[in-house]
C-alpha cells in the first residue's frame, strides 16, 4: 500500500551550494548526509550503478523531503527537460504569499520565466529554475477547495 511521497530527488553541480539555497533560502531542515566513494556495494545495488562516488543530503520541509544528490561518479549528463517534455519536468512548491516569494527568491538566485507570478484567479504560479538549472514551480492557492484536493 502507498501511503504517500516521501521524497523528490534532484541532481546538483555543489552539494554545499544547494544545501545552502534548499535549507537557507527555501527552509528546508537537512535531517541526514552521507558521503562515499566508490565504496558502497549496497547504494551501486540500490541505484543500479556501479562504483558510485557521491554525496547527498536529505532536507525536510513540514510536509515532504527532498534528496540532493552531487555523483562525481558516474559523471552525470544534464538531461533536464522543458516543462511540455516527459519525465519528471519540475516540482512545485506551495507558498502562502507568491509576490513575496516570487520577490525574495529572485534575489536569492532563482531565474523565473515571466516579469511575476501569473494570476488565474483562485490560484497563482510561476515557474522558475533553482541556482543549478532544476525547474522548481512556485505556487498559490487562494480556493479552500482547490487547497484540499
Amino acid at each position: 500500500m502507498i501511503v504517500g511521497i516521501h521524497h523528490v530527488a534532484i541532481g546538483v553541480t555543489d552539494l554545499d551550494a544547494a544545501v545552502a539555497f534548499y535549507g537557507g533560502v527555501l527552509g528546508f531542515e537537512t535531517v541526514q548526509s552521507g558521503d562515499w566513494d566508490r565504496s558502497h556495494p549496497l547504494a551501486d545495488r540500490a541505484v543500479g550503478l556501479k562504483n558510485t562516488s557521491a554525496r547527498i543530503a536529505m532536507l525536510k520541509a513540514p510536509n515532504a523531503y527532498i534528496e540532493l544528490w552531487e555523483y562525481r561518479n558516474p559523471e552525470p549528463r544534464d538531461l533536464r527537460s522543458r516543462p511540455c517534455d516527459l519525465g519528471y519536468p519540475h516540482f512545485a512548491l506551495q507558498v502562502s504569499d507568491i509576490a513575496t516569494e516570487y520577490a525574495r527568491l529572485s534575489k536569492a538566485g532563482m531565474t523565473f520565466v515571466a516579469d511575476a507570478p501569473v494570476d488565474f484567479g483562485t490560484s497563482s504560479a510561476v515557474y522558475g529554475t533553482d541556482p543549478f538549472g532544476n525547474i522548481i514551480e512556485i505556487y498559490e492557492i487562494r480556493d479552500p477547495a482547490i487547497a484540499q484536493l
